[in-house]
């Protein structure tokens, strides 16, 4: 009976969205998704040889799964985005603030003021629109995540970073005999950040880690952590890697996205192009 009880609730909560206009209907043409697609934003990273391999920036109404090892760039092109995002959309930003869950300890408010200084910006305006939860095991991220809409809407957020989403998971969830559990309890983590990305066109960005393959005798043996669950909920995946002093993106999936590789650095702006380079490769 109670299962009874949720489906109904489900499909009546489904059909108000719809018809309220924030879900899309069952069946649509295709004119109609390329419609609301429209009302799609981007949010400059503040590279532009990163910006042109994705075609303008961070989508909204998507998920962007950045991953690889430690140090190549991934909480830093974090903090770059929680301060571009606040930009007005006329100059490459979201023009809304940012909701930070932090799940290793890395957000530093410091690196966001530098960076709001270094790009001109209010730093105490900057730091004000970010708003950072931390997280201390799964069932707390699991629960933040299940309320996140309330959140997103009080603090008119227009973009939202998980970093890291599996850092949690992969240290409670120990051994194979956890694995069905764990992949289980994050597919339904994630599938909940895309649900909030489409209903309330918001930018989500979430931080993997890395294994190493130590039979992988060619190629390269580093692997992104979550298996397949993590791989098919990503709407885009860009793998991030050192490259000496610079730091090298690439698109590992993507709807539509060509396959590229562009080149940036770290500095006191968060995110730029290499010096003497204007596009990624150049």
């Amino acid at each position: 009976m109670k299962e009874v009880d949720a489906a109904s609730l489900v499909l009546s909560a489904r059909k108000l969205l719809e018809e309220s206009g924030l879900l899309e209907g069952s069946f649509v043409t295709a004119a109609e998704v390329l419609g609301r697609r429209k009302e799609m934003m981007r949010c400059t990273t503040g590279s532009k040889s990163l910006d042109d391999l994705l075609e303008g920036g961070i989508e909204t109404q998507a998920i962007t799964e950045v991953y690889g090892d430690f140090g190549s760039g991934k909480t830093q092109l974090c903090h770059a985005l929680c301060c571009t995002c606040q930009l007005p959309p006329g100059k490459g930003g979201l023009g809304g603030g940012a909701l930070y869950i932090d799940t290793e300890n890395t957000f530093r408010p410091e690196r966001i003021k530098q960076i709001a200084e270094s790009r001109g910006m209010d730093a105490g305006e900057v730091l004000q629109n970010i708003v950072v939860c931390k997280v201390y095991n799964s069932s707390h991220l699991e629960l933040v995540v299940k309320s996140l809409g309330k959140y997103i809407e009080k603090f008119k957020a227009k973009l939202l970073i998980v970093d890291s989403i599996i850092s949690l998971h992969r240290a409670e969830f120990i051994g194979r005999g956890t694995l069905a559990e764990r992949q289980q309890r994050l597919n339904a983590l994630i599938h909940r950040l895309m649900r909030q990305a489409e209903v309330y066109n918001v930018a989500v960005v979430v931080s993997n880690q890395v294994q190493t393959q130590p039979d992988a005798f060619f190629g390269d043996p580093t692997r992104p952590t979550g298996g397949n669950v993590i791989a098919h909920a990503s709407t885009y995946r860009i793998y991030l890697k050192k490259a000496g002093q610079e730091r090298i993106a690439t698109i590992v999936d993507s709807p539509y996205h060509p396959y590229g590789e562009a080149r940036f650095r770290i500095t006191g702006k968060g995110i730029e192009d290499p010096e003497g380079s204007k596009r990624g490769g150049e």
